[in-house]
């Protein structure tokens, strides 16, 4: 279980975050998505078919900036490395899409798999500029 500091607690139950991956060019590739803080831990779920997946899979280090809507000036940062773990019975994606309202499996074409991504923080950035 992962302590967040708890000035920033709140942006745990954010709607979307930013995950950056390192490319297979070596240039970072950001993409806007869905988590679930679960169990002290955050997590997500990745189709196999997507660039970000197959980075992790290379390159397990990674970013998640989770930004507060509402002031813009006060984010949370954790970067860390991305363990990947099969979800082909789709129980952790139905879990996320509970959160959202979504069916997961129906952003995944056919022959498309997911996995789980929790997030192993090596540093964990608490940031209010306007304080």
């Amino acid at each position: 279980m992962t302590a967040f500091p708890e000035s920033h607690k709140d942006l745990l139950d954010a709607p979307v975050a930013a995950l950056t991956t390192i490319g297979s060019d070596g240039y970072p590739q950001s993409t806007l998505l869905w988590f679930l803080h679960d169990a002290g831990e955050l997590r997500t779920s990745l189709s196999t078919a997507r660039v970000k997946t197959k980075n992790l899979m290379k390159r397990p280090q990674m970013s998640l900036l989770i930004l507060d809507y509402s002031n813009p000036q006060r984010y949370l940062e954790v970067r860390g490395n991305g363990v990947l773990t099969p979800d082909d019975d789709y129980v952790f994606a139905n879990r996320l899409g509970a959160k959202y309202g979504a069916d997961i499996s129906a952003y995944d074409g056919p022959g498309v798999s997911r996995v789980q991504l929790t997030i192993e923080p090596t540093n964990i950035y608490a940031v209010d500029m306007g304080a």
